[in-house]
This record gives structure tokens, sequence and C-alpha cells, in this order.
């Protein structure tokens, strides 16, 4: 099962998260099939390829909890409906 996730990257007490698909089993700072955005937690900035991340629900990718708020709070939801 493909999942949309957050990979962690950064220095140590400054991290940043990037948007990732990833197989369900791999850990948690493996290889992605494919980087679909940015996440700071710190400043609240938010970069996101929301065609890709679209393209990705469709085909059945499940987003955990935190990247399923951040896609509510971007209304990528509403795009996948329309």
């Amino acid at each position: 099962m493909i999942k949309l996730r957050l990979k962690r990257f950064g220095k140590k007490r400054e991290v940043s998260y990037r948007i990732v698909a990833m197989h369900s089993t791999t850990r948690r700072d493996g290889r992605p099939l494919e980087e679909l955005g940015f996440y700071n937690p710190r400043t609240d900035e938010t970069r996101l390829d929301v065609p890709a991340i679209v393209k990705r629900l469709k085909e059945g990718a499940q987003p955990t909890d935190t990247v399923r708020s951040i896609l509510t709070k971007a209304q990528v939801f509403e795009q996948l409906k329309a």
C-alpha cells in the first residue's frame, strides 16, 4: 500500500519535513517513490505539488493523519472531488 507521509530532514532541533509517497513498509527516512511537497512546522510554511498529490490520491494512496490535516488546510481534497 502506498502512503503519503512525512519524511524528516534538517538539522537537530530545526526539523522540516518533506511530504512524500512511499510504500507503507518503508522506513521513515527511506527512499520515496515521489516527493510531493514540503512542510515546516516552525514557520507553518507549506509547499505542495497539488497535481501530483491529486494523482496519487486517485491511484489509492492513503495519507497519514498529519498529512491529511495539512492537505485539508490546503483544500486539496476539494480539488480531488471536482
